[in-house]
Parts: structure tokens; sequence; C-alpha cells
């Protein structure tokens, strides 16, 4: 049931999305396509903006500027930035399930799937009271919409329970119910935020399972997930977001091992990305990329997992309304992508390494650390430019100090030393 015929192209084409909360840019110049009849992640940090993607998306929010293309199986097209909210399902058919679980729950599992169809059943009683009689086409649709409904349970492993109030149902299965409703609007695009939120192992299996028996009918999905395993387990595509920017969109193989993914989600110093490559083949590793952060010790809410409280890296409006943008040092994103451009990390290794710890300020952990970026002799710091040295700050957590101490200087007479005993 629900299944659509194949139609080239996306069913979602997103462009130059930008969504601004007064002078707070949430959204900032974001593109990508989901796919007709995969499923498409859209990952990252806490903060990142992914659902605020999606309420642009459904109609909570009207986007700030960009354009947002759904195309049906008949080939129509709609501007979802440009559709009433209550349109969006109706005609574009889009369906969205919440990070909080919103059921009837003192109705049946049964009745929470006939309120999906409530649209339905109401055009087929011509609005009058055929419906209460149970004449006209009205006692058809009824039992279309019965069956429809049982057929999702079926699908939800939860037709044993059909007649059980849902407030009953364990976490998990509210959560497969949930999803089984939103299906009986008959949607062409699912869009879920956060379906495994809070799941077991098993009722993650269960949700997996769901997902890709859906995918099967031919209906697209779009889900939000913090839950890797799910993630990379039924993903065809991931889209990545750090600050409300893309930061990576491709396979779920290369998303997981792009270094710029590892540096926004794990929050590791750039000298530490070559280390974590090296171990994302493990599960564990990957399980890791989006956990919650720690709430005793961690940032809020309100704030990117891996960069500190909003306002230490979020700049304000000024008088003239000009809008704020994040700071370039809170992206680990950006400091990977501007380390690796720099002349210092691509300088050749050859020769004997010089013994960098006759610097003042390059200890042993500091030397290593800039061997692991190609940094081995004196003549390399001693030509940096004004770019390298804050590559350098950046991957040694140093502030300033590189100046302070003369690094250069230092560098260019010993430079000249060694030239000299040789």
């Amino acid at each position: 049931m629900n299944a659509h015929p194949a139609m080239p192209g996306p069913i979602l084409r997103v462009e130059h999305l930008s969504m601004k909360f007064g002078g707070l840019v949430a959204i900032g110049d974001l593109s990508f396509e989901a796919r007709r009849g995969e499923i498409t992640a859209l990952i990252g940090p806490n903060g990142a903006g992914k659902t605020t993607v999606f309420n642009c998306i459904t109609g909570f929010y009207k986007p700030s500027e960009g354009m947002i293309t759904l195309t049906t199986s008949d080939g129509s097209q709609f501007l979802l930035e440009r559709l009433p909210d209550f349109q969006i399902p109706a005609k574009a058919r889009v369906a969205r399930t919440f990070q909080n679980i919103r059921l009837f729950s003192g109705m049946t599992l049964l009745e929470n799937l006939l309120v999906a169809q409530h649209n339905k059943l109401m055009t087929a009683s011509g609005y009058t009271i055929l419906g209460l009689l149970g004449l006209g086409n009205y006692r058809k649709a009824s039992a279309e919409s019965i069956e429809l409904a049982k057929h999702w349970l079926e699908k939800a492993d939860l037709i044993d329970r059909a007649d059980d109030p849902a407030g009953d149902l364990p976490y998990g299965a509210q959560r497969r119910l949930e999803i089984a409703r939103a299906m009986c609007t008959g949607p062409e695009l699912l869009c879920l935020d956060e379906p495994a939120a809070g799941l077991n192992p098993r009722e993650s299996l269960a949700l997996n399972e769901l997902l890709n028996g859906i995918k099967a009918t031919g209906t697209s999905i779009l889900l939000i997930e913090h839950d890797m395993s799910v993630v990379m387990q039924i993903s065809d595509h991931v889209v990545v977001l750090e600050y409300g920017r893309k930061i990576s969109d491709g396979d779920p193989a290369s998303v997981k091992s792009d270094p710029r993914v590892i540096a926004a989600y794990l929050g590791v110093d750039d000298t530490e990305v070559t280390d974590v490559l090296t171990e994302v083949g493990d599960d564990h590793v990957i399980e890791q990329l989006d956990g919650e952060p720690d709430r005793a010790h961690g940032p809020s809410d309100s704030a990117s997992m891996m960069a500190g409280p909003v306002t230490d890296t979020v700049g304000h409006s000024d008088d003239e309304g000009e809008l704020v943008r994040v700071e370039k040092g809170a992206s680990k994103a950006e400091q990977y992508e501007r380390a690796s451009l720099s002349n210092a990390l691509s300088a050749p290794k050859g020769g004997t390494p010089d013994k960098l710890t006759l610097i003042k300020g390059i200890g042993p952990v500091n030397e290593r650390k800039l061997h692991e970026h190609g940094i081995y002799h004196f003549e390399q710091i001693a030509a940096w430019t004004d770019a390298d040295v804050k590559a350098a700050e950046a991957y040694l957590e140093f502030d300033g100090r590189i100046a302070r101490e003369d690094w250069i200087g230092q560098a260019k007479a010993l430079a000249a030393k060694s030239g000299g005993a040789n």
C-alpha cells in the first residue's frame, strides 16, 4: 500500500536555504537533495540547525531566503516555502513526526491511525450526518481506512495490540505507532525527527525494519538522527551540518571517514584527526560521532555540543542591524580545512629531523605534534608566514605564544647555526 511509481530526479531539492532569527543566522546558504525512494539522513552536532531545516521544509518556519522544491510522483512541483503549512501535507504529501511523541494516549492504536485519515472520511461523509449513519460512500471509505490502518499496524508489528490504548505501549512501540500513523496519510516524503531517540538496541532494530519496509513501498524518507548505528545501517545518503552550513554530503562510507565530519563531531584538535581516521572503521568510534553531551560538564542544549555556549562563539548584531555570524574559530571543520591548506602542513619531510626542542617553548609534546603536521626542520619554521603561524596556533592550542616566544627568530638563528656547522 502507498506505493509510488518511479519518477526521475530528486523528490526534494533545497537550494540556498537561509533562516535568520533576528541577528542570528541559524541556517546559512544550505543546498542539498533528497533522492526519490531513498533514505536521506540529516546529521550534525547539537545546535547544527537540523530541526530548523525540518521546520522550514514542513512549513513551521518560513525561510528567510532560498527555495524548497518538492516533486511528486505525478510530476507536480510545489515550492514548499510558499505553501501555507496545512497544505504541505495535503497537497505536497509530506508527513512528519517529532522529537517528542505526540499520540492520543487514551485512544486505541487503531483509532490513532483512523484519526490520520480524518480528511478522507470527512470528504466521504459529505460533511453531513451520512458519516454517523454509515450511508453512501462513507461505508466504503470507512472500510478502506480500517484496512489501511491494519496494514500499517501489521508493518509496525503492533497488530496484536490494535485495541489497546496507545498510552499503554512501551516507548519503542509508541515510536513505531507514530510512524505508522504518518504513513496512513499516504505521504511521498516522510520526515522523521530523531525516530531512534531513547530506543534500546532491540527497539532500534525493529525501527530499522519498519523504515526499510516503508522505503520498499517507494516512499522517500528524510530523517534527523543521533543514533549512528541507525544512520550508517539504513541511510543511502547523508548530509552533515555544522553551524547551519553543509560540511559533507555523500554516501555513509565517505561521510563517516571525512576528516571535516570527524573534527566537527568529536571536537578533536587537528593533530588528532589523523589518529581518529585510523579508528574510523571501528563501530565503537562511529557510534560516538553524534552522542549526547555530558550534562554535568558539557554546554547547554542551545549550544553546539563541541564548541561551548553560543554566547562564546556567536557575535551579536550591531546598531545597524547587521547579521551576526559564527566566529571563525568555532568551527572544527573550518579549523581542519585551514590547517590543511597551510604551506607548513605540506612541507617536505626529507633529511634528518632537527631537534625542534632547542626552540624555547617547544617541548616533546609540541615536537611530536609538529612532526605529525610535517614540520621537521628549523628552516620550515623560519619560513612560516602569518597564515602558517595561525594554523600552528590552532593545532597546538596556543594563543599568541609563538609570536611572544619568537619561534621564527629562534628557528632562523638555529638554522643558520646548523648550516654553519655543516
